[in-house]
């Protein structure tokens, strides 16, 4: 494992038991936690974007926030929706916000997961082509995004512009050379994962996948990573993919973590999401040294060199950081992390 980070799904809440109790809590509080983060060690800070909901949406304020407050830390998505995006316009605020942070963005991109309200791509504007289906539509918008991220001109230059140009066609400005190497498909399918391997993508992998076999989540994760691995060697990429998956992993070190996630083994759910037969992946809560045990026979942790941990927000900057320290320091180098 050469990388831990975290991964936010930033919700907020006016109940009196949460620390988030609006918008402005989670902004500020997912920038305060991922300095944190960086001060402890940890090699990202990721967040989860969700339209129509409390929860965090428009991912690049913050994110050029976080890479202004911080210098080393990794700083990601997990996933944009592309199904509500405009290529161009996200172009423009991907190359902004890596700019600002110093060329450290891991945007993950993808299909999306289950939505607040119905179709609500269609209030953004976007319907999918004759033929098509939302699915169609968000890997045309992904693929368009890949294509600009190259820096290459393409838009014919006005012979009397306001400003000077440079010669030749145009291409959108600001462009942050190496970002098109940093973009991730979260994929819950092995035939997404080897679309996003043909298409130079490195792969996230969730808590959730597609149920293909009927074997253990993990299991089928690793199949999904291996599988990946091998459409990207078949594609011939010069470069080494990256690969992360996501996990709820609580190491029990006081009352308080007892109290929360101490209430006995989890273990995989299997259910229906989006029409689609899911399994889900067990959460991991127990001392440092049966934490490590469990996670050493958890074989798509040991195929993907990324490890992104859920954090529940809503418990407040100071519990979250506990919860990565504790991962970091009493379990991770037992797995090989440093």
């Amino acid at each position: 494992m050469k990388r831990i980070g975290f991964l936010s799904f930033g919700h907020w809440s006016a109940s009196p038991h949460s620390e988030t109790r609006s918008a402005s809590d989670v902004l500020l509080q997912s920038i305060d936690l991922a300095v944190a983060a960086e001060e402890l060690g940890a090699d990202g800070a990721y967040f989860r974007v969700h339209h129509f909901a409390q929860q965090l949406s428009s991912p690049f304020p913050l994110l050029a926030a976080v890479g202004a407050r911080t210098r080393r830390i990794e700083i990601g998505t997990g996933v944009i929706d592309m199904r509500y995006e405009n290529p161009f316009y996200m172009a423009e605020d991907a190359g902004a916000a890596d700019l600002i942070g110093g060329g450290r963005l891991q945007l993950g991109i993808s299909r999306g997961s289950p939505e607040q309200v119905i179709e609500g791509w269609r209030y953004f504007g976007y319907a999918p082509a004759e033929g098509q289906d939302d699915a169609d539509m968000g890997r045309s918008h992904a693929e368009v995004f890949l294509d600009l991220l190259k820096g290459e001109g393409f838009a014919r230059p006005n012979p009397q512009p306001m400003f000077p140009n440079p010669p030749g066609l145009l291409r959108l400005e600001p462009h942050s050379a190496g970002l098109r190497e940093r973009i991730w498909w979260g994929s819950a399918s092995n035939a997404t994962a080897i679309w996003a391997a043909e298409k130079g993508m490195n792969l996230q992998s969730s808590t959730l996948k597609a149920d293909e076999t009927g074997e253990p989540f993990h299991v089928q994760q690793a199949k999904q990573i291996r599988a990946y691995r091998e459409a990207w060697k078949a594609a011939g990429h010069a470069r080494e993919p990256r690969v992360s998956v996501s996990r709820s992993i609580f190491a029990l070190m006081d009352d308080r973590d007892r109290a929360y996630f101490g209430r006995g083994d989890s273990s995989d759910q299997v259910g229906i999401i989006d029409n689609m037969r899911a399994v889900f992946g067990r959460s991991y809560a127990a001392e440092p040294e049966r934490l490590i045990e469990e996670l050493r026979a958890d074989e798509a942790i040991a195929e993907a060199d990324t490890l992104l941990l859920t954090v529940p927000n809503q418990l407040g900057v100071a519990y979250n950081a506990h919860v990565i320290e504790a991962i970091l320091k009493d379990v991770a180098p037992a797995l090989g992390w440093r």
